[in-house]
């Protein structure tokens, strides 16, 4: 059977037990959509990762090494690796029994598209089972120009201008900038879901990226 639940990490305790019969998925915040994007994702791949396991996820507040609002996909993802490498330096330093390391990373990708600026909002994962990692993406929403101005051009963090713009307060912990934008059809923890199901792929579907590299070659 499959029951995840989760906790948040305190590394003044002692190491958690190692137990066969449970797979522990460490993720680099305590954030409370980004713990709930990962056991949402872990209701529809857990049984296929962690067949006849126990999952139990486990936040873990690092920092991320980027700046406070990514504005650039390059920098979405090293924020989301950094993330989930900080994590496991942290088992391997305290002797935690993690078996694999999520790092979530949202902010901003600016392009140019026919002559304009275009500015979308993206929600990144990097999983790793401390030898291989990958990323995975949610969709992408286009930002309305005045939150791009604040973000972008005047170095506003995105929580900041996202409850300005909103006219409310906390939304990074509620619907984010997302909810915000698509009138609640989709929030920042299904953003969130979509790209750690994406990341893990490899792990949970490995035979098939194994057939995938054999045929490259």
């Amino acid at each position: 059977m499959y029951f995840p639940f989760s906790a948040k990490y305190n590394r003044d305790e002692e190491p958690m037990a190692s137990d066969p019969g449970k797979i522990l998925i460490a993720v680099g915040s305590t954030r409370k959509p980004k713990l709930g994007a990962v056991r949402d994702a872990l209701d529809s791949i857990g049984p296929l990762l962690a067949p006849d396991q126990q999952v139990e996820v486990v936040g873990v507040e690092v920092e991320s090494g980027v700046g406070h609002t990514p504005i650039s996909r390059n920098e979405l993802m090293q924020g989301a690796r950094q993330r989930a490498e900080a994590v496991s330096k942290l088992a391997r330093q305290f002797g935690e029994p993690w078996n694999f390391f999520v790092g979530l990373e949202g902010g901003l990708d600016v392009i140019r598209e026919n002559g304009q600026r275009r500015v979308f909002l993206e929600s990144w994962a990097y999983v790793s089972d401390g030898s291989n990692g990958f990323f995975g993406r949610s969709g992408s929403i286009q930002v309305a120009e005045a939150i791009a101005e604040q973000v972008v051009d005047r170095g506003v963090e995105l929580s900041v201008a996202i409850d300005h713009f909103a006219g409310e307060v906390g939304i990074r912990d509620a619907q984010g900038a997302w909810g915000v934008l698509s009138g609640n059809l989709v929030t920042r923890q299904d953003s969130f879901r979509i790209a750690v199901i994406t990341a893990f792929a490899p792990f949970y579907n490995a035979r098939m990226y194994r057939r995938r590299a054999a045929a490259a070659r």
